[in-house]
């Protein structure tokens, strides 16, 4: 049995639609440890994926993982209609935020940050909008992991992380300068030149589907390459399934599972053992899931393909919070990721053109020991960028102590 205790149920977040969530109490004085919300992206993930296989239980915060938005792992609602975007998401999230604290009301009062991953990284800005109204809600900061912050800069990055690591060539990056580059400025992301859509054609197959790990470069491809991928002298030849995603920081793969069925896991994950251990009748029962609730799947198809995107990019948001003076901010990010690129965060977060307060450099964690270099962090006037060296897309998996030293530091508010 754990020694804290913790509450899994459904939350609402408006007229008939029922959030799941699981809460566990920190390991010592939860009455005075911070509360902590964790979502997970997609659009149409489950924040289970958090809590089962990077996290864990915390030592320092009490943390409420969220199924979000109705129709992700275990939360549903009445009319079975999982159609939204993302202002309604922002809205039923602050709702469930509500509906949490009136069920634990020996919490309202205790420090309170928002944090999330992925496409977290419009979920988290978004609610900390409806947050930061609320004078009841006692809000200190956000944290965003490898999210998605800018569609634009993010594209436009992806092509430099991915030459700089090996990943094109010279013909290819010599192309990609010309045909999508003029004045010394390069737009890949929304480029109007055919040859530029052509080149990025080129590298959008290498970094996506050559069966190289989008979310962690340098982790092996769980499932291997894609089986109908095969070279004919120099050229690539692949078959697709048709299922063209925009890009976007969760790519679906199909997989067929064992009842026939087909399931979607972001490429080159496997979610067999969450789903195996969710989907027991055991495990439901005791995490008291509604009947009325889905099969537990790692995404959702439904949730994601009928999500409307409404913002391109987060800097409003980020302004709005930065503007209250009030709020600590860290945006992290695994250094290999490719989904959500360390350079394009960095970017993005120079382009908020806040007071630099720390220079750039190395932040240390101790192992067996002995300081490491964790990674860089540059801090701004209340809001932090900060990398994590040799993480991917879920950087408390690929590096567990750097991320936790990260994570008590910025709970802590102490320096990093």
């Amino acid at each position: 049995q754990p020694s804290f205790r913790h509450f899994s149920g459904y939350l609402c977040a408006g007229p008939g639609k029922y959030l799941h969530y699981w809460f566990v109490e920190a390991q010592s004085n939860p009455q005075s440890s911070p509360l902590v919300l964790w979502l997970n992206g997609g659009p149409g993930c489950s924040s289970m994926e958090g809590f089962l296989k990077e996290h864990g239980p915390f030592l320092i915060a009490n943390i409420l993982y969220v199924e979000s938005p109705a129709g992700v792992g275990f939360s549903y609602s009445d009319d079975k209609k999982y159609a939204t975007n993302d202002t309604e998401v922002a809205h039923n999230n602050y709702l469930a935020l509500k509906d949490f604290l009136r069920l634990f009301p020996e919490y309202s009062k205790n420090d309170l940050f928002l944090t999330g991953e992925s496409y977290g990284g419009v979920y988290i800005p978004t609610l900390a909008e409806w947050v930061m109204q609320d004078p009841s809600l006692n809000l200190k900061g956000i944290a965003v992991g490898n999210g998605l912050s800018s569609y634009e800069i993010n594209d436009n990055s992806l092509v430099y992380f991915a030459y700089y690591h090996g990943l094109l060539g010279t013909e290819l990056w010599k192309d990609l300068q010309e045909f999508c580059c003029s004045q010394g400025k390069c737009n890949f992301h929304d480029n109007s030149n055919l040859n530029c859509t052509l080149k990025m054609g080129e590298m959008i197959q290498i970094v996506e589907e050559s069966g190289l790990n989008i979310y962690n470069l340098y982790a092996p491809c769980d499932g291997g390459v894609p089986g109908s991928m095969r070279y004919e002298g120099d050229y690539l030849i692949t078959h697709d399934l048709g299922n063209s995603f925009i890009r976007m920081p969760l790519r679906f793969s199909w997989r067929q599972v064992s009842s026939g069925k087909v399931r979607m896991d972001p490429p080159c994950t496997n979610s067999t053992a969450p789903s195996m251990y969710l989907n027991s009748p055991e495990v439901r029962k005791a995490l008291h899931i509604s009947p009325e609730a889905p099969e537990w799947q790692v995404c959702s198809f439904d949730v994601n393909r009928s999500y409307k995107r409404l913002y391109m990019q987060m800097n409003e948001q980020y302004l709005k919070l930065l503007g209250t003076t009030k709020y600590r901010i860290l945006v992290y990010n695994g250094d290999v990721d490719m989904a959500c690129n360390f350079l394009g965060d960095e970017w993005f977060v120079d382009s908020l053109c806040q007071k630099v307060q720390v220079a750039r450099r190395p932040w240390l964690y101790t192992e067996n020991g002995e300081n490491q270099i964790g990674g860089f962090v540059k801090e701004f006037t209340n809001i932090a960028f900060l990398t994590v060296k040799g993480a991917g897309h879920m950087v408390p998996t690929d590096r567990p102590l750097a991320a936790f030293t990260m994570f008590c530091r910025f709970i802590k508010n102490q320096p990093y």
